[in-house]
């Protein structure tokens, strides 16, 4: 039986028109699309879920901002607001505005990475993988084994399995390992929660080697969330003292602010130590790729939109809705039978299209296969976090079978309703109803060399 809804803790001040295509344009445009989702317009999805980054409704305190934004280009007042939430929140003492994430890994990981080494995380996302190989390293993926099993419902599956991670320093030796990187909560796992306990273990291992800790921080509330819900040494500590003690045991951390900071673009980069000597680097990388570091490739409306929104996005009110409604969703996918990487992450429901489509092989892409037909089926616009995103090896270009074939429903913040979400629920359920119908998959007709999903070409597979 579905769980209650969470009713949204905000009234709706302002709206945004949206229509359905009938079923036979949205087949159409599909096909235009090269059946590949990004290339189709936004006016065409009636539901978008292609990503819960920077799709967010902001605050009318955040509206207020952006009018009150300074557009200096140096030492703007919005600025300062800026550093001065982010040390409060994250504890570190240097932080560094950017444009959104993949910014912070262009500039961060070239200072940390070199040709020949390696980078270890309990799981890579695909554009923190391609800065890692843009860099010259290499990526190794040390996630526990339970989150290979979506059917397992165990806490805290977004974890660094510790005897993985031992054995990949040994193997490569610690002077080959750059860093290690602590996705929270592990967006290619499923958007699982990592537990402070496994943050600490991590670091322990990565001190005892001389390693550095980057926390890939993108959704660092709804990580706290989990903590303090599952975690017993928190349950009586507030989500922002929480975020204090995870980050903590990183050097370094990169976010993109699109996420949890509930704004429509912004990063951050953080470095713990004040006098650290990648401060200045950082600075120098910053200017150079990004624009003067006190403005870091954003305007000042929207630094000052992001001050506020760091502190909108630890609210526990707000967060209790917003996993709330994730959950609400997997709960009426429980009751239809439809697998998931269980339990609900913080961010959407990461579909097992692998179960729901075992007639297709991993090479034609299941993932894709499900985001199309949820278009087909009600103009919902998803993504896949499965082989066809994991792409081909950097060095053979062989293609890669990730661990996983999802299809993810990334839920953005403070936008779709119960409505909304009943009828995502009634669309994966109709999909489900005729997927043994479906016996092709995809293969692809065009790709670039790096981040293909992103502007691949596909057709239906022979």
């Amino acid at each position: 039986m579905a769980i209650k809804y969470i009713p949204e803790p905000f009234r709706i001040k302002a709206v945004e028109p949206i229509r359905v295509l009938s079923a036979d344009e949205r087949s159409r445009k599909i096909q235009e699309a090269n059946f590949n989702l990004f290339y189709l317009r936004s006016e065409d999805c009636y539901i978008d879920l292609l990503t819960d980054s920077g799709t967010n409704a902001m605050s009318q305190s955040q509206w207020a901002g952006v009018v009150r934004g300074d557009e200096a280009y140096a030492g703007a007042s919005s600025y300062f607001k800026l550093i001065e939430a982010g040390q409060d929140i994250f504890g570190h003492a240097y932080i560094q505005p950017v444009h959104q994430g993949r910014a912070g890994e262009k500039v961060l990981f070239p200072l940390l990475l070199k040709k020949g080494q390696v980078a270890i995380s309990n799981m890579f996302f695909d554009t923190t993988r391609a800065h890692v190989e843009l860099a010259g390293a290499r990526c190794v993926d040390c996630v526990v084994e339970d989150a290979k099993h979506p059917s397992r419902r165990v806490r805290f599956k977004g974890n660094m399995d510790i005897s993985k991670l031992e054995r990949a320093i040994a193997e490569h030796g610690a002077q080959n390992v750059g860093l290690i990187v602590i996705t929270i909560t592990n967006n290619s796992a499923g958007g699982q929660p990592v537990s402070i306990q496994n943050i600490r273990e991590v670091a322990a291992v990565a001190r005892r080697y001389g390693i550095p800790v980057n926390i890939d921080a993108a959704r660092y509330a709804e990580n706290a969330f989990f903590i303090q819900r599952d975690e017993p040494e928190f349950q009586n500590k507030s989500i922002k003292e929480i975020v204090r003690e995870m980050f903590r045991y990183g050097d370094t951390f990169t976010m993109s602010a699109k996420k949890d900071a509930i704004v429509n673009m912004g990063g951050l980069i953080g470095v713990k130590e004040a006098e650290s000597p990648l401060v200045l680097k950082i600075k120098a990388n910053c200017i150079s790729y990004e624009g003067f570091y006190t403005y870091g490739g954003l305007a000042g409306r929207d630094l000052e939109a992001l001050s506020i929104g760091l502190y909108e996005g630890v609210d526990e009110n707000y967060l209790r809705y917003r996993i709330g409604q994730v959950e609400y969703l997997a709960s009426r996918l429980d009751d239809a039978g439809i697998a998931y990487q269980s339990p609900v992450g913080g961010h959407g429901v990461f579909v097992d299209a692998a179960a729901l489509f075992p007639q297709i092989p991993y090479h034609e892409f299941p993932g894709q296969v499900l985001a199309v037909e949820l278009y087909r089926e009600a103009g919902i616009r998803t993504c896949d976090i499965g082989s066809y995103m994991l792409g081909n090896h950097p060095d053979t270009g062989e293609q890669l079978r990730a661990d996983f074939e999802f299809t993810r429903l990334a839920i953005p913040r403070r936008v779709y309703t119960q409505a909304h979400v009943d009828l995502m629920a009634d669309a994966l359920i109709e999909v489900k109803q005729r997927a043994a119908s479906i016996t092709r998959g995809y293969r692809i007709k065009w790709e670039p060399p790096i981040l293909r999903h992103f502007q691949a070409h596909l057709e239906l597979a022979r």
